[in-house]
């Protein structure tokens, strides 16, 4: 079978330099880049709003604006050819670059004192992360579709990228935080530097993306999707039950990993030594973790897709030892043991979401995988907005 459906594909071009794969990375980095710019900002926005819990509100406002965008693509079968892949692109990375200006904007426009400021900015803050979570399901959307109909290469370069803007925001905040005076004043030119460099790699994706399109290997890609799927009616319920339970797990990944990443690691544990440097360098964890288990799959993925989900089940185990950080014995809420359980969250949420995300798209014909790879993030955005809810069950 896997013989078969390579076929197609021995005139391909070559991916000279693996430029087409570069620009996949880049653009599933700028895909997450906003997101996880706002929630490494977490000592800024904590001082600006020391009242609100930020990470959580930021979650469920992203995730849920993220999660619409992705069911009207689905309800409109004639969405990607109304709109093409560029022009949704295109809009993505412009509301992401507005969304990402709004904060510094407020600042330089408000002189007002935090608390002053809190009741009026916040919900414009607010607003603009509803903003960002619009084109990360316009984006986001398009490219795993995009991905699912090409090899599997492509869809692994697209979510190593998502995990190394992690790993890029959170050394770059790490940088602007310690290269400037620890004072308010120092945290606010902290925190806009932070911000306006996301901005420029953000243009720089722009740039990449129609760059893509334009390659041979791509337009080869292109023109044999166009004949595959011309005469074809793909039905969203027909493909979703082929890949129920891949889709199952996917949702429950997310699930796991949104209720305790980042509202939790962000706010509900402390650490006397590490100070408002704690979050920080958890979440910086967290994402080179993520990053190392979406790399993995470079080198081995699992061959079942039964195995995989199993596997994405038994994630859940993870609540209780998390739980035990809180309310456990006083070696579980050490600074060494949250450190190891947030490698394992982020480990296993890179490793098993790159793994279903490859098989899920391959194990439907070939003119149903753009579909097949929609549904998937469709179920990976409802378990983000599942886990942002879940969220606020911590501070109960």
């Amino acid at each position: 079978m896997e013989n078969l459906k390579s076929n197609p594909d021995q005139d391909e071009p070559k991916d000279t330099y693996k430029i087409a794969y570069i620009i996949h990375f880049l653009l599933g980095a700028g895909n997450l880049l906003p997101w996880n710019a706002l929630i490494t900002a977490i000592d800024y926005f904590g001082h600006l709003y020391p009242e609100k819990h930020v990470e959580k509100v930021f979650s469920v406002a992203y995730m849920s604006s993220s999660l619409l965008v992705l069911i009207i693509m689905i309800r409109s079968s004639k969405f990607s050819r109304l709109i093409t892949f560029q022009v949704r692109m295109n809009m993505g990375f412009i509301m992401f670059v507005v969304s990402l200006m709004i904060t510094p904007t407020i600042d330089w426009a408000w002189k007002a004192q935090p608390n002053e400021k809190s009741n009026a900015t916040f919900y414009t803050v607010v607003a603009s992360v509803v903003i960002c979570g619009l084109a990360d399901g316009l984006i986001g959307g398009s490219l795993v579709g995009s991905a699912g109909n090409l090899p599997k290469r492509y869809m692994q370069a697209v979510f190593a990228g998502t995990a190394s803007s992690g790993i890029l925001v959170s050394f770059l905040r790490i940088i602007t935080k310690a290269s400037l005076p620890n004072d308010p004043q120092g945290l606010k030119k902290s925190a806009h530097l932070y911000f306006l460099v996301s901005t420029l790699i953000l243009l720089v994706c722009m740039v990449f993306c129609h760059l893509l399109y334009k390659l041979p290997v791509m337009e080869h890609h292109y023109k044999s999707l166009l004949q595959t799927t011309s005469n074809s009616t793909i039905k969203f319920w027909e493909v979703a039950r082929t890949i129920q339970w891949p889709a199952i797990g996917i949702f429950i990944i997310y699930t796991v990993t949104l209720s305790i990443f980042p509202g939790f690691l962000a706010e509900n544990i402390e650490s006397t030594l590490l100070k408002d440097w704690y979050p920080i360098i958890l979440i910086t964890i967290y994402n080179i973790s993520d990053f190392l288990g979406k790399s993995c799959t470079a080198i081995f993925v699992i061959k079942s897709i039964a195995k995989a989900t199993w596997w994405c089940m038994a994630r859940l185990l993870l609540y209780p030892l998390f739980t035990a950080c809180l309310h456990g014995p006083k070696w579980a809420k050490s600074e060494v043991f949250v450190v190891l359980l947030t490698v394992v969250l982020g480990f296993t949420n890179g490793y098993l979401t790159s793994v279903i995300m490859i098989k899920a798209p391959k194990s439907v014909p070939p003119s149903e995988s753009e579909m097949a790879a929609i549904v998937m993030a469709l179920f990976l955005g409802l378990g983000l907005v599942s886990g942002s809810v879940l969220g606020w069950f911590w501070i109960i």
